[in-house]
């Protein structure tokens, strides 16, 4: 019995140096990180007004029916990343005429308003998510997170992390591309 009860601190010794190596793999992408909403329709929420923000909120039923693909970005303003990626998401809207959604994640409202008066408001529409439950439902493990909703409100791509960096902006223009974004914006 003593010696099986000496082997325990062995064994849990090598589980983590496993969980260690296997997180120190150069071909692991972090980014990479599996969502069981990806060929699903996107979860039913409805979010309320960003008090003080002319922008409209929206629901579900605002991501079915479009004529093309919906980027929908998780941001906050005390959300260092989501400043670094939000001059990326400004270009998609303006230059590529793409449209963007945002859930404005456990913020407060004079601070969201703040942050989208500085740097500008590339979004169609925001909802605030003050309680983090819209969070929940999207199964997001923190923000930034972007996703990509098709016209049937199913959702086709999920970034986790910034959208920022040649490698990044590369990745998540082809996955608007398969997403059929780019046909639409060719066409019309």
């Amino acid at each position: 019995m003593t010696r099986a009860l000496a082997l325990i601190p062995l064994l849990i010794a090598v589980v983590f140096g496993g969980f260690f190596l296997w997180g120190l793999n150069p071909d692991r992408d972090p980014n990479d990180i599996p969502s069981v909403l990806i060929s699903q329709q996107a979860p039913e929420f409805t979010l309320m007004d960003v008090e003080g923000l002319a922008t409209p909120s929206f629901a579900r039923t605002d991501l079915v029916g479009n004529q093309g693909p919906v980027i929908v970005n998780v941001f906050a303003s005390w959300c260092v990343p989501c400043r670094a990626e939000h001059a990326v998401l400004t270009q998609l809207v303006e230059r590529e005429g793409q449209r963007l959604f945002g859930i404005n994640y456990k913020d407060k409202p004079e601070d969201a308003v703040r942050w989208l008066t500085e740097l500008g408001n590339p979004y169609e529409m925001i909802g605030a998510d003050s309680t983090g439950r819209a969070g929940i439902e999207w199964g997001i493990s923190g923000v930034p997170e972007t996703f990509i909703v098709g016209s049937d409100g199913t959702v086709l791509y999920r970034y986790v992390g910034p959208v920022v960096g040649d490698d990044a902006v590369k990745k998540f223009r082809e996955a608007l591309d398969q997403a059929g974004a780019m046909e639409i914006e060719a066409g019309g």
